[in-house]
């Protein structure tokens, strides 16, 4: 069971090498690598939360993905750069530049073995700008090689629907959305009767400053939680997991299919 979530025949290190060199049009082929981490989520959930969202996430994607579409999971990556989550005993950490390395490395492989499209699925919030900079560099050293830096809750996905206001804006880590969705794919896990809300308090009224997003504040999560909570993970369900998780593996399944159909816009010419 080394795929866990991701469906074996859709498992890129089941295969062997003369699989890879025999396959027929490697530039179309969708190569996704899902990344996580190795990190607290408060008291009532494992630290593996961010790595088993982005797998399993994925594994349904590819579940429902059109056969006649070729796309590969790599096994996953569970470390990530979680330095605000340090001061908690248990949380893995890389430094910014050890996993820029890492993921160029990866990267620089998978090109060197015919393949040009290549997807960065990220689950972990405190890292989208570790998968731009290296989408970006790729792109630039080799011109056809298309990298995509892709956030996993931003498919197109009924998570908010499901959440209070105040939980849609600022239940951000081990909330309801995260631990519903763990109830779904991992409940063993999961300890309901150490759920507890947390909130900041003091955050900027009537300001545009936010915790993430658009304007984020600086901080670590010490300064913001004692539990390392930030949400409200009592009202999680695994009905509201179920629904979540097939919502997202959905999306995801419509976003693999638009980058196998992608294509480098090209300069206008008159």
């Amino acid at each position: 069971m080394m795929h866990g979530f991701i469906p074996p025949e859709r498992f890129f290190a089941y295969l062997s090498w003369t699989d890879i060199e025999a396959m027929s049009h490697k530039d179309r082929v969708v190569i996704i690598q899902p990344i996580g981490a190795i990190e607290q989520h408060g008291p009532h959930l494992p630290l593996i939360v961010d790595s088993a969202i982005a797998q399993s996430v994925l594994g349904k994607a590819l579940e429902q993905l059109d056969p006649a579409i070729p796309a590969y999971a790599l096994p996953s990556l569970y470390y990530g750069k979680s330095n605000e989550h340090w001061h908690f005993p248990g949380t893995v950490t890389l430094t910014a530049q050890t996993l820029i390395a890492l993921l160029m490395e990866v990267g620089e492989s998978i090109y060197r073995a015919g393949f040009r499209k290549f997807v960065l699925l990220n689950a972990h919030g405190g890292q989208p700008q570790i998968m731009e900079i290296v989408a970006r560099d790729l792109h630039q050293i080799h011109d056809d090689f298309e990298v995509f830096p892709f956030f996993v809750w931003r498919s197109p996905n009924i998570t908010k629907q499901l959440l209070t206001p105040k939980e849609a804006e600022l239940g951000i880590h081990a909330g309801d959305a995260e631990t519903s969705l763990l109830l779904s794919i991992l409940p063993n896990q999961v300890k309901m009767d150490r759920a507890q809300a947390e909130y900041p308090h003091g955050l900027p009224q009537d300001s545009l400053l936010t915790l993430e997003r658009n304007l984020p504040i600086p901080w670590m999560t010490r300064d913001i939680s004692r539990s390392g909570v930030i949400g409200d993970p009592t009202t999680a369900t695994v009905e509201k997991g179920d629904r979540i998780l097939k919502s997202l593996a959905e999306g995801w399944a419509q976003v693999i299919a638009d980058v196998y159909r992608f294509q480098q816009p090209q300069i206008w010419k008159e």
